[in-house]
């Protein structure tokens, strides 16, 4: 986990963000491109994995461009569309009754998810991570819901990623104005200690430009990406603060472009069934040897 300072950063606030994606719903769609992009990458890395899923839960549906998608991929299959904003929701809703599709649509917490026990086949999490404050809570609530041998896949963010206007921020003030992602060894730990299993995780890197820096804040807002950590500046940002971070990244412009540099983390895992509680352990009877006397 990235620190500055030698400090950790603060807790994401859930409200803060359900309310900007309840915020930004409507046009959600028209800087999401990060997120269609790891989605069909994340697909892509799908297809030689033999899978099929009776029910799936699609963890962070957003406005349901993905829900559509995977209802196309697994058209035998039965799709939930998980969020924690309801005008996200609704989106998904008009979506799925413009393909004719019964709009099962649930607002929730990823820490919380509202199912069953072993209710799930495959779990997708295109771009949620990023927004889960508590990745051990979610890792396990992934693991309960999955059946066994069921598939959690997953695309989020590796702490390179906007280290450009991280490090612009940080050299101005000590606050956290970007939050920090943990890398690719943390999350395949995590999924372990969530009791699954075989995690394969491969990192590549996605390179977004722009022609001035107006674009990239315009973008993102429109996608979210803005400050919900706890313990943020409640009053505007100052202008001469803001103009100074501003003008640090003016100068990382080439040819009159800036470019920030992605850093995306891929990765899928399976389930290996209930867990155990504390303290149990079990073991299959069929590997018990019978002792034999002499």
């Amino acid at each position: 986990m990235l620190r500055h300072m030698g400090r950790l950063p603060p807790a994401l606030v859930f409200r803060d963000v359900q309310r900007r994606f309840d915020r930004i719903a409507s046009y959600f769609d028209n800087a999401d491109f990060v997120h269609r992009v790891t989605f069909d990458e994340l697909l892509q890395r799908l297809l030689p994995v033999k899978i099929q899923p009776r029910n799936i839960l699609d963890l962070g549906c957003a406005t349901g461009t993905g829900s559509k998608q995977l209802a196309h991929r697994f058209r035998r299959s039965h799709l939930i569309s998980l969020d924690a904003s309801f005008a996200m929701l609704q989106r998904v809703r008009r979506r799925r009754r413009s393909l004719f599709l019964k709009p099962f649509a649930l607002q929730g917490d990823a820490a919380r998810i509202p199912l069953k026990d072993e209710s799930v086949d495959l779990v997708f999490a295109n771009m949620l991570l990023p927004w889960i404050d508590d990745l051990p809570a979610c890792l396990l609530e992934v693991a309960r819901v999955l059946r066994k041998d069921g598939l959690f896949a997953f695309a989020t963010f590796g702490p390179d990623s906007l280290s450009e206007i991280r490090e612009a921020w940080h050299s101005i003030d000590e606050d956290w104005h970007v939050n920090a992602y943990p890398d690719m060894h943390d999350i395949g730990d995590a999924l372990v200690r969530a009791g699954l299993r075989d995690p394969v995780l491969d990192v590549d890197h996605l390179t977004v430009t722009y022609r001035d820096t107006d674009a990239l804040y315009r973008d993102l807002s429109s996608a979210g990406a803005r400050n919900c950590l706890l313990g943020r500046r409640q009053s505007l940002t100052g202008k001469n603060r803001f103009k100074t971070m501003d003008k640090l990244l003016v100068a990382r412009m080439t040819d009159d472009v800036l470019s920030l540099r992605l850093e995306l983390v891929y990765g899928h895992a399976w389930s290996s069934g209930p867990r155990a509680p504390d303290g149990e352990f079990r073991i299959d009877p069929t590997l018990i040897s019978r002792r034999q006397r002499a």
